[in-house]
């Protein structure tokens, strides 16, 4: 999926948080959204996932040279981000099961393959509410990074992990993450290490 923001601006109400943005991510891209804590890089991923219409410019979809509608751009897409809620009532077994129904895993990945990527196999049956916030992070990201969607996109994703942790998303995303577009918001340099274009969103204040 191609993403193209012209001219793009957020504002809450008389605070413009992002000006001026032009942006392309092509497909295959590897885009860094670099800067400071607050300074508007998780507003600018929700726009180009569509979740947040901006207050001024457009972002436009398309898929082979087809606009996509904003209602069928979800398909194209996985995102990862420390403030997407789990439905903590769900066992680890139930959540990947549920998440599957939306979106297909790659490689035709099953439930049994996913607790395995993540280490959690003595936990298959054990609710959501009584994982680390470690464990429910590295759950966000394997559900996103092993989707079957050709635009990832990944928000501060290391928040909550160990160096054990981060060593294994880096492995996470060497292993699935290299088929698709990543964009990656953080200012955190090993979580964007592999990427290969960096935006300093400081440039659209």
């Amino acid at each position: 999926m191609k993403v193209e923001l012209n001219q793009v601006g957020k504002r809450f109400r008389r605070d413009w948080i992002l000006r001026g943005v032009d942006l392309c991510i092509e497909p295959g891209s590897r885009i860094a959204i670099t800067g400071p804590n607050g300074s508007g890089k998780s507003t600018l991923l929700k726009m180009i996932c569509g979740h947040l219409t901006p207050s001024k410019g457009k972002v436009v979809f398309s898929q082979a040279n087809q606009n996509l509608e904003l209602d069928q751009v979800y398909a194209h897409l996985a995102f990862a981000a420390p403030y997407i809620e789990l439905i903590e009532e769900f066992s680890l077994q139930e959540a990947i099961d549920f998440h599957r129904k939306f979106k297909p895993f790659q490689q035709n990945l099953s439930s049994n393959d996913i607790i395995a990527l993540l280490g959690f196999e003595r936990s298959r049956d054990n609710e959501i509410r009584n994982f680390s916030s470690g464990m429910k992070q590295r759950l966000k990201l394997v559900l996103a990074i092993c989707s079957e969607a050709p635009l990832l996109l990944l928000d501060e994703p290391t928040t909550n992990l160990d160096a054990q942790g981060t060593q294994w998303y880096a492995e996470l995303i060497a292993q699935f993450g290299n088929t698709r577009s990543v964009v990656v918001a953080s200012n955190v340099e090993t979580d964007y290490s592999f990427c290969e274009a960096a935006v300093d969103i400081r440039n659209y204040k």
